[in-house]
């Protein structure tokens, strides 16, 4: 088997402080939902990456577990490459009135390191992440709902996909990047696996103004896009950076995700199932205008005034 690496992504700057909300969680309009209450309260997202700095100021708090799968000391999940303390921030960082804002910055995260300090890993280990995820309780008997993977391979390997559909079928929402090995003059199928898996959501990156982010691979897969260039997040060592990468792009959907489970479980008094959240996050995005091979349905939003009745929603999916 191949080795199994992270999706090649650019640092573009580093900081040793912050305090901002980050531009990639301001342009979904993540705001607009904060201010409704909803902040992914104790929804559990589990993030298969690098591990993370479970002492950084911004996620010391955010973190209800973890687990190191790339040897020694399994209960040693700490991140020294970066990439996985970024992704995690995107999606959970607290609202604390200091450093940065996640998405979803009341949201919980199970971290599960797969990738070593180089960004290399293999596809045993992250398959033993992914059952490690869905058979996880947590102290109060909480589950996984959400899982962000922002990393690729070129092979399809049956194992991996049978992990990632029996984590489906556990009702687990599957968040996966696109890849960045887009070309911007042929837009050539360009596919990397989890992310092409139709089980999955896809993602693809696009910048602050909405043009494609020119890595962001494109195929008949691809879901909907969301920020993912020159990302400010949390980084390792307590820092902060902005990262460039379809990478990025995926938490910002899986912190979406959280904020939709929180805002509709509660409204509807019942546990979603994984097809009402998939549907849930597609009613929430908005085209920009490329092609579907591009951005699917276009960029994940809060902002949009198009939304239909959820209960015609829900209705719906029970008649099909």
């Amino acid at each position: 088997m191949k080795p199994f690496e992270l999706i090649p992504f650019q640092v573009e700057e580093v900081y040793e402080r912050s305090n901002e909300i980050p531009p990639g969680v301001r342009m979904i309009d993540s705001e607009r939902m904060w201010n409704e209450g909803y902040k992914g309260n104790d929804i559990v997202i589990a993030v298969i990456d690098t591990g993370c700095d479970k002492n950084h100021r911004d996620l010391q708090n955010r973190i209800v577990d973890g687990r190191n799968f790339t040897g020694g000391n399994p209960t040693d999940f700490h991140d020294e490459n970066g990439h996985g303390t970024h992704v995690a921030g995107t999606i959970a960082a607290s609202f604390n009135q200091q450093g940065v804002a996640g998405v979803a910055p009341s949201s919980k995260l199970l971290i599960l390191k797969a990738f070593d300090s180089k960004g290399h890993s293999s596809y045993q280990q992250i398959i033993k992440a992914v059952k490690y995820a869905t058979k996880w309780r947590g102290p109060r008997g909480e589950k996984v709902r959400i899982l962000s993977m922002s990393f690729g391979g070129s092979e399809d390997y049956a194992m991996l996909h049978r992990s990632i559909k029996n984590a489906v079928n556990q009702n687990i929402l599957v968040v996966c990047a696109a890849g960045n090995e887009g070309d911007a003059n042929t837009r050539t199928t360009e596919r990397l696996y989890p992310g092409y898996y139709k089980e999955v959501v896809q993602v693809g990156a696009v910048d602050f103004n909405g043009s494609l982010a020119p890595f962001s691979n494109s195929n008949d897969e691809i879901d909907l896009v969301a920020p993912g260039v020159n990302i400010l997040s949390t980084y390792k060592n307590g820092q902060y950076a902005t990262l460039s990468g379809t990478s990025m792009a995926t938490p910002h959907v899986a912190g979406a995700a959280a904020l939709l489970l929180e805002e509709n479980e509660k409204a509807f008094e019942r546990t979603l199932t994984e097809p009402e959240l998939y549907g849930l996050i597609i009613k929430h995005t908005k085209s920009l205008g490329h092609s579907k091979r591009e951005e699917g349905n276009g960029l994940i939003t809060f902002t949009s005034d198009e939304v239909d009745s959820f209960e015609a929603f829900f209705e719906d999916l029970e008649n099909q």
